[in-house]
Order: structure tokens, then sequence, then C-alpha cells
């Protein structure tokens, strides 16, 4: 009944050992070389512990990346891992593990991690949110994620900033190619832009948070700004999915009192009398990935 869930991360790696109920029997991490074929490698030998470790050599094994693989051509597309991007990231793991295995988006995995037993546990439909250096998401419905066809469910970052003022007009440049992107605004690199913008200041997005809770004027308008931007992109979820719950996560979601907040301004957005999607931060912390990505294979 134990499974192996692998997230291959920016800077490191972690394998895990979980079993049917969710617990934990073994972890370990490491740092994610830059080499497409020393991380293929890595994987292999993280594998291969998680399997000695569980006394088995043939548990099923769960990948969880950034970008996504185009299930057209095979190859992994729009990973900020750019090292990734044209290759056959789940035939390159299989050839090297000697098995099958199952592979998706960090996000989405974050996602299933929390609508299988987090924050999102029992509730028919979860939209998972990644929020840090990058912003995504994914979607479960009936406990089963939903990738789409493309495999591009849930990838609401890089769409645009919904009910722009005409200072948000055009917007910032995206990483993507395109401008006004909600990753170009609501992310940590994207807030920390945002406060420079507005004071001058040159501070991390952490910092301003921690400045906001002391009572810094300047700080607690760029949270503003920031937090009215996230009700204004997850309310364009709620209107086209209308989920149960909004799960929080990345590193931004630590911000005291951001589920609450946010939770409060949607009622101004959403095409709706009155709204019952609740807005929860994470369970399982940085911990979710690769546990989700032990998930994408189903229970026997």
């Amino acid at each position: 009944m134990d499974r192996i869930g692998v997230d291959l991360g920016g800077t490191k790696t972690e394998v895990a050992v979980i079993d049917s109920r969710g617990q934990t029997h073994f972890s370990e991490r490491a740092p994610t070389p830059r080499d497409y074929n020393a991380k293929i490698r890595l994987i292999a030998e993280l594998v291969q512990k998680a399997g000695q470790a569980a006394g088995s050599d043939s548990l099923t094994v769960g990948i969880g990346h950034p970008g996504s693989l185009n299930p057209q051509t095979g190859l992994m597309r729009n990973a900020n891992s750019t090292e990734l991007n044209g290759y056959p990231l789940d035939r390159d793991i299989e050839q090297a593990l000697g098995r099958a295995v199952r592979c998706a988006n960090d996000a989405n995995c974050f996602a299933l991690s929390e609508a299988r037993d987090g924050a999102g546990k029992d509730a028919g439909s979860v939209f998972g949110v990644i929020l840090g250096t990058g912003v995504g998401g994914g979607i479960v419905v009936g406990g089963q994620l939903w990738e789409g066809t493309s495999r591009l469910g849930g990838e609401w970052g890089h769409t645009a900033l919904p009910w722009p003022s005409p200072a948000e007009v055009p917007g910032p440049a995206c990483q993507c190619g395109l401008k006004g992107c909600l990753e170009s605004w609501i992310s940590g690199p994207a807030i920390s832009a945002d406060h420079l913008r507005a004071t001058g200041e040159t501070c991390s997005a952490d910092e301003i948070m921690a400045a906001a809770e002391t009572g810094d004027q300047a700080a607690q308008s760029t949270r503003d700004r920031f937090e009215d931007r996230l009700a204004r992109g997850l309310a364009t979820v709620i209107n086209i999915l209308d989920p149960e719950i909004i799960v929080l996560g990345g590193g931004l979601s630590n911000i005291t009192g951001l589920s609450a907040r946010v939770e409060r301004r949607l009622p101004a957005y959403v095409f709706s009398d009155q709204v019952t999607t609740r807005i929860r931060r994470n369970a399982h912390g940085d911990s979710s990935g690769v546990r989700g990505a032990a998930w994408l294979w189903p229970l026997p």
C-alpha cells in the first residue's frame, strides 16, 4: 500500500514514501542539479533509497515537476527550470528506473495532496493555488486531478488580471512574453516590483509583509493592492469553476490572515448574491508537492 512520491523542484528535490493513510515513512531532500541528465540520475538515486527504506523495489512512483508534458509531443514545456523543456521527462525517468511512472505539474500535485487529506479533505471540488516565485494552480474534482485536454488545467497565473484600473494597463511584462498576467502582479517578485514602483524602496515580499504587520502604511498599501488583485483573480476562478474550497500554498500563503482577508473581498467580484467558496491555507506546507506526487497513483 506504500507509494513513492518525488517533488522535482528548481533548487531541491524531495522523495518520500507515503502509505495509504497518508503517513510518511521515509523522506529525503537533495539539491537539484541544473543539468538535465543529472536530474534524471538524482531521481533514480532517491527512488532507489526510498525503495530500500520501504523494503521494496516495486512501489509505484509519482513525479511532480515544473511545467507540463505536452500530450501531443510527449515533451516538456513551460517549465521555469528551462533545462527540462523539450525533453521526454517521463520516458527518461522510466528508462532510468526500469518501471512506469506518473508525472504531473507540481501545482497539480499540491492541489491533489490538499484535496486528498489536507485543507480540502472531503470537498467535492478543490482549486489549489501556488503563490511564490511563480503563480500556478491545480484542479481536483471528485478526488481526481483534472488536467484538461492539453494538461493546461489550472494555469491561472498566465491569465490576465481581471477588472484592471487604468493604472494597471497594460501591466508589467511577464516571463511568458505577455503583459499583465496574474503572475506579474501577485508573485513574490511582483509584489517587490509593485512596492518599488510605489515607494522607490527595494524590499522582498517577506520584508514588505513583515513591515505591514508593524503598521507601516506604505507596506500595508502594497499588501492591500496584492490582496485585492489576488481576490480578483480568484473571483474569476470561482465564476468559472465554483469550487467548494480554494487552498493557498507557496511562500506567500504564510502571510498572517491572508485567507480570511481575501475571502472577505470576494463578494465585490464574484457574479453571485452569495459566495460559498471557502479559502483556506494549506495543511501540509512544502510537503504537499511530494505527497501529491505519491497520490498520482490511485489506491488499489
